[in-house]
Formats: C-alpha cells, structure tokens, sequence
C-alpha cells in the first residue's frame, strides 16, 4: 500500500514537474521581498504566497497535460507521459486540476481581496497558454507571461494594492522564460510543423528562433537593469542582474542549430540557477537595509 501511494505521488508531481517551480517561485519571493515596506512579510503572508504558487503552477501543468494529451501521445519525446500511458487517468488528472484551483482560490481570498478579485484572470493566462500553440507561434511569449505574473502576484499579495512598479520585473521574467521555452522547442522542431503545432523555430527555423531566444533575453535582462532602478535597488541587486546575464551567456552558447546535446543543461540547470541565484543577491540587498515590516 505503501509503495502504491509513493509511485502514485512520483506520478503527479512528474506530471507537474515539481521541480521546474524553481523557476517561477524565487521570483515571487523577489516581488514579496521589495513590496513595500519592503522585507519580511510575516509568516501567514509568506505560507500563503508560497500555496497560491505552488496550487496556480500546478494547476496549469495539470491543465497543459489534460489539454495536450493527445499531442503527447503522438510525439516520441512525451509519449511516455503520464496521461498517454495511463499512468494518471484522465478523471484523476482532472480531479487534481480542480482541487488546485480550490487551493489557489482560497490562498488568493486569504490574502487580500484584490488578490481574489485578480486571481480569476491570473487563472485564465494560467490556463489558456496551453492552447497559444495552436494558433500562434508566440505562444513563448505566453508561457512567459504565466510565469511573468508571478512578482506582481506577490506584490500585489503584500501591498493589496494595484501598482505598476513589478511590471518591469514582469517583462524580465516573461522575456526570460520566453527565450528558454523557444530553446526547448527546438527538439520538436519537425514534429511541430509536421502536425501545424505553431513554434518560433517551426516556423522560422533553428537558426533564426536561437536569434530570436536571445533577442529575448537581452529584453529580459535589461527589464532586470530597469527594474532594479524603479525600486531603487542597492548594489547587490545589480550584481545579481550580472550574474543572471552571464549565465544566460552561458546558455546561449550551449545551443547550436547542429547541435542540441546541451539542451536539458541549458534549459533546467542553468536557468535554476538563474532564479535562484538572482533570488539570493535580492535577499543579501534587501538584508542590508533597514525594514519596517511586522515580525
């Protein structure tokens, strides 16, 4: 009983990739930390913000493998997913989509009552990015944007008021995720134009969508750059913009047309580190300033 219970938690939280919340989630925490007044929200801020993320992200994988189920079976490289091979039934996954809405709902309510009032339309690009693919090749650009949500959403979480101050930090991380998630399209390069699933590198090409990638990334780095000034950052904050340019460097120089070896080092490893490490320069720059926040 034991082991049927632990295969069936290793099954649901691959069908969410768990372990890909590294990339959003440190950035939320960017977005709670320079919130004013800026620092340390409180314990029942932070455990909420952390539930809302965690049930909203894996509510959008779950909806994404319900929504591409059959386009899973079809390609070689997801046809041992979790839906296609039966793994998770189609009524378990849509039970699991269900109570990670309710989870979501309920963190946003506690929160605040804009955060409820917003969390309908963080929920629809949440969940609607799934289908982006099949009518545009900006589809990148979608998947960012559910990701790019994420420091607002906690600033938001914090202040309970609407600002445009985290918008620049929205177009970093969705310019960023963008030109990671056009890399990772490039396996599927001819499976996608093969059955009109719409890509950058499907319809431009490899060469052209790497152009593209980092074209993108420049964007996403700059947006760091400019973001960092508005809310007026110190030192250590632009030291993690040039820590988060020089592996994104890095990763551009792992990925050629020819050759796509590199692409899980480029992909998962480095842009971990990418959020994570950027997280930890913020958190030294918002340590070495006094804060007013509650205890």
């Amino acid at each position: 009983m034991a082991s049927t219970s632990t295969s069936a938690l290793r099954a649901y939280l691959s069908m969410i990739k768990v372990e890909h919340s590294v990339f959003a989630l440190p950035f939320a925490m960017v977005g709670m930390m320079y919130a004013p007044p800026t620092g340390w929200p409180g314990w029942r801020v932070f455990i909420l913000i952390v539930l809302a993320m965690v049930s909203a992200r894996s509510a959008a994988m779950a909806f994404n493998r319900i929504a591409d189920r059959h386009i899973d079976a079809m390609n070689p490289r997801t046809a041992a997913r979790e839906l296609p091979t039966g793994r998770i039934s189609l009524s378990r996954a849509g039970l699991f989509l269900v109570i990670s809405c309710g989870l979501f709902f309920l963190a946003a309510a506690l929160l605040n009552e804009l955060t409820l009032y917003l969390s309908p339309i963080a929920l629809v690009v949440l969940l609607g990015y799934s289908y982006t693919k099949r009518f545009t090749s900006l589809c990148h650009l979608f998947v960012g944007l559910s990701l790019g949500l994420a420091p607002a959403a906690a600033w938001v979480a914090v202040t309970g008021e609407f600002s445009w101050t985290p918008a620049l930090w929205i177009a970093s991380v969705t310019f960023w995720t963008a030109g990671f998630d056009v890399l990772y399209a490039l396996q599927d390069e001819e499976f996608d134009r093969a059955h009109g699933i719409h890509s950058i590198p499907a319809w431009i090409g490899k060469s052209r969508a790497i152009f593209v990638s980092r074209a993108f990334h420049v964007i996403a780095v700059t947006a760091l750059v400019a973001a960092g000034i508005v809310v007026g950052a110190g030192p250590s904050y632009f030291f993690g913009t040039v820590f988060v340019a020089g592996l994104l460097l890095y990763e551009q120089s792992l990925v050629r047309p020819d050759d796509l070896t590199n692409l899980n080092l480029a992909f998962f490893t480095l842009n971990g580190y990418v959020s994570v490490g950027f997280f930890l320069f913020c958190l030294a720059d918002v340590l070495m300033k006094p804060t007013t926040g509650p205890s």
